[in-house]
């Protein structure tokens, strides 16, 4: 038991709820087999650990497996859910569920991001380390227990509480491609035009101004070229909305 004990170095929040090994059950919910394996799950690569042959030790192996069972049992849960979608339906819906922006919501409500070790600061992390924790607590399950807990813990975390078929069906989680979607079809000509704009900000930030038939329509700066892209395409949609619901888009 002082193995356990010792297995992470205490944090506030695991000092007030005990040791690593019950939080983690109450997570899971049921007993782990291989701790070893969790610890893993929530080591961050700046730790720079190696086994005995001098592989490194981080959550990213594992997170590569959760990634691949998530998807999996989701496309299984959505097959049978809805035998009248088509494949391309289906791929979309997935995506819906699995997304970044979801994952990091999971792994969040979890508060996984307690338990991992690293070297960094954790108010420095960017915003996806909460997912990407999150698959790899499901890979290290899976690896752990097997494929039936590893689908029991997604539908009680994943499918139960968040996959609601009709709200998914009306949730976007691209205003980029919908957008692009949207002008292939009407045949209207797109342009992002990307440029950095730090300016004043410590962190460096790109501006992107998005023209539709060579009219500017919308503008956005964010940290990144992706984001920067996809806060502008929200903008245009919702200028285009009424146009756009009119368009039967796949």
């Amino acid at each position: 038991m002082n193995f356990i004990r010792n297995i992470f170095k205490r944090n506030s929040r695991s000092d007030e709820g005990g040791n690593f090994f019950i939080e983690l059950q109450e997570i899971l919910g049921f007993k782990p087999i291989n701790v070893d394996i969790y610890k893993v799950a929530f080591t961050h690569r700046s730790m720079n650990s190696r086994d005995t042959n001098g592989n490194p030790i981080n959550y990213e192996r594992l997170e590569f497996v959760g990634d691949a069972m998530l998807s999996a049992i989701i496309a299984t849960h959505l097959y049978n859910e809805v035998p009248q979608g088509d494949e391309g339906y289906l791929t979309k819906m997935r995506s819906k569920v699995v997304s970044r922006e979801h994952l990091n919501e999971l792994g969040k409500e979890l508060n996984l991001i307690d338990f991992v070790e690293s070297k960094i600061p954790k108010d420095n992390f960017w915003n996806n380390i909460h997912g990407n924790v999150f698959e790899a607590l499901i890979g290290a399950i899976y690896l752990d227990q097997g494929y039936e807990y590893c689908e029991k813990f997604i539908y009680k975390r994943v499918i139960i509480p968040h996959v609601d078929i009709q709200k998914l069906e009306g949730k976007v989680i691209s205003y980029k491609s919908l957008l692009i979607e949207w002008c292939q079809k009407e045949k209207k000509s797109f342009n992002y035009n990307v440029y950095e704009d730090t300016g004043n900000d410590q962190l460096r930030h790109f501006a992107v101004k998005l023209s539709i038939n060579n009219k500017i329509i919308a503008k956005a700066r964010a940290t990144s070229k992706k984001k920067a892209e996809e806060k502008a395409s929200k903008r245009a949609f919702f200028a285009f909305q009424e146009f756009i619901s009119k368009t039967p888009l796949q």
